[in-house]
């Protein structure tokens, strides 16, 4: 089979103008990024504003292997599988990071015949949003260690500086760094560090504002530092906000792509589900609902970290009411949770592992439940799993009064996915707007929120918390705000634990919170658990290793 990249420079793409025309979207609003991509002008709410939402499909999964299990690549089969089944199908999806593509997962644009194209364009700089993220947020880095320099008016203490400069590559030496070192010229010596882009408070800004004027007033709370005296310092006191916009005012605006048979996609923001909130943009997803009658987003990693937030955060704050869920396993991802650790074994047939990893699907249909929405199981099949054990899932799944549906999006497409989109829409159909329901209340303490999602999504018996916990929640009591945010919980994708290597469905077990932290820009309050970092690192072998430039300005390599 030929290779993603060989695949997506096969297709015969559409002009971006009708990709937009044949969804509704008028030449005018387009902003153009040459002849296949283009950026959609928030004018086009105005006009859309009373046309009825289509349905909304969220697509999450089980606890992945470090390969990836092709979640994003069923998204898009699925929405290419909606229309040709008559039905009108918009996807809504995250843009690449630039840390995964050139470390271990590589590209994030789908796979064979559903991805996202041009693939290597929106895999790389795409159309700029995420270096406009990474421009902002370290103007306003440096706008403060400049004020601290220039005199401290704010009398800002530099032991007291919460937010971090980031870079969209993964650099594991920059997470913890000693910045102003020489002379005074050079500023205040201090402890600082770096996270991936991805992860900063601006990134899941951009992504949960509700328009423009939102945008404005949540960076203007980003929580900076604290002054010498113990009072918060917020991004307003530093008069900034005004230049953070004429950065991000391109960037705030959703881009317009499409799949490998023509199906539109609106892809923007990039959040981390196991350190952000793991979603595509509020304004992407709410335009591709107005303009289809099925929008299909997606959630990072399991239902236990991307999931979990695009319900208890995402819904929340844009008042979303998703129809159905679809929650994508895969044989090997359940044969690596049942102890095969060996990547390159996992596609041998062991239904001995199969048996002992299954129990981590029950509790994902266990814990989408507690949502109310309807749910059908997705077998991404992969070329070298068995029948026996695709039917194991199948079998399983009946157990459990779920439906399934075995998919082959990767080497078929659309028409991989035509059994999945039929029970979607049979699901969806059966849904009413009063079923969702959050897993906490916002009324609950962050203590209370917290351990209502380790003992009802992972399964812990108890919360621990270090003394470094106790007291940052303890300094979060001092804003009254703080009581009712949500709370995005940063752990390991690998496990429903804290624990990476606590695979399947574990038992007995507690998590930790190490960390709490403030982001009233974003709106959530976020608990660092177990040993999550915010800067990852790279592979002993990156996937850089293999990306080039052929002869022709061709990029290859991406995967």
């Amino acid at each position: 089979m030929l290779t993603d990249s060989e695949i997506s420079k096969s297709i015969n793409l559409k002009n971006i103008k009708d990709v937009a025309k044949n969804i509704g979207i008028l030449e005018s609003e387009l902003e153009l990024y040459g002849n296949y991509k283009a950026k959609v002008n928030l004018c086009i709410n105005e006009r859309l504003k009373t046309r009825r939402d289509g349905k909304l499909i969220l697509v999450t999964a089980v606890n992945p292997t470090p390969a990836g299990e092709g979640k994003t690549t069923v998204s898009i089969g699925l929405s290419q599988a909606l229309n040709l089944l008559g039905k009108k199908s918009v996807l809504s999806l995250r843009e690449p990071s630039l840390g995964p593509v050139f470390g271990l997962k590589g590209g994030a644009t789908g796979g064979g015949y559903s991805q996202v194209v041009p693939m290597d364009e929106i895999n790389l700089h795409f159309t700029g949003d995420i270096h406009a993220i990474t421009a902002a947020n370290n103007l306003l880095c440096a706008v403060l260690d400049n004020h601290i320099h220039q005199g401290n008016q704010l009398d800002i203490d530099p032991d007291k500086v919460l937010i971090k400069r980031c870079l969209d590559i993964n650099d594991r030496v920059l997470r913890h760094i000693r910045i102003g070192l020489g002379n005074r010229i050079n500023g205040i010596a201090r402890n600082d560090g770096f996270i991936i882009t991805v992860a900063s408070e601006i990134m899941a800004i951009l992504c949960l504002s509700l328009n423009f004027k939102d945008f404005r007033l949540r960076l203007e709370r980003i929580l900076v530092a604290f002054s010498k005296d113990g009072s918060p310092i917020f991004a307003r006191d530093l008069k900034v906000t005004g230049a953070l916009l004429s950065l991000l005012k391109d960037a705030f605006k959703p881009n317009l792509v499409q799949t490998t048979e023509g199906t539109a996609a609106i892809i923007h923001g990039g959040p981390f589900a196991n350190i952000a909130h793991g979603c595509s943009s509020v304004q992407a997803t709410k335009l591709a609902l107005k303009l289809s009658d099925y929008c299909v987003t997606e959630a990072g990693f399991g239902s236990d970290l991307g999931g979990e937030k695009f319900f208890d955060i995402k819904c929340r704050t844009a008042n979303l009411n998703p129809s159905a869920v679809v929650l994508v396993v895969t044989v090997r991802a359940l044969k690596y949770n049942g102890g095969v650790s060996d990547l390159k074994k996992l596609g041998t047939e062991n239904l001995d592992a199969l048996n002992k990893g299954i129990c981590n699907l029950g509790r994902h249909i266990e814990n989408l439940r507690h949502f109310n929405v309807p749910i059908v199981v997705c077998i991404n099949k992969f070329y070298k799993d068995s029948n026996r054990e695709l039917e194991y899932i199948e079998d399983f799944c009946k157990e459990h009064n779920v439906e399934s549906s075995i998919t082959t999006a990767y080497t078929d497409g659309g028409k991989g996915c035509t059994e999945l989109a039929r029970k979607v829409i049979g699901l969806s159909n059966e849904k009413t707007r009063t079923d969702f329901s959050p897993i906490y209340s916002l009324e609950d303490s962050v203590g209370e929120k917290i351990e209502k999602i380790a003992k009802k999504v992972y399964g812990a018996d108890k919360v621990v918390y270090t003394e470094e916990a106790l007291k940052s929640l303890k300094d979060l009591m001092l804003f009254s705000s703080a009581e009712n945010l949500p709370v995005c919980i940063a752990k390991t994708q690998y496990s429903l634990s804290d624990d990476k290597n606590l695979l399947g469905a574990p038992e007995n077990f507690a998590v930790t919170v190490k960390d709490l932290k403030p982001y009233f820009g974003a709106g959530f309050i976020t608990a660092y658990m177990g040993d999550i970092v915010t800067m990852p690192g790279l592979p002993k072998i990156p996937a850089a290793e293999v990306i080039d430039v052929d002869e022709e300005g061709n990029t290859i390599g991406i995967f």
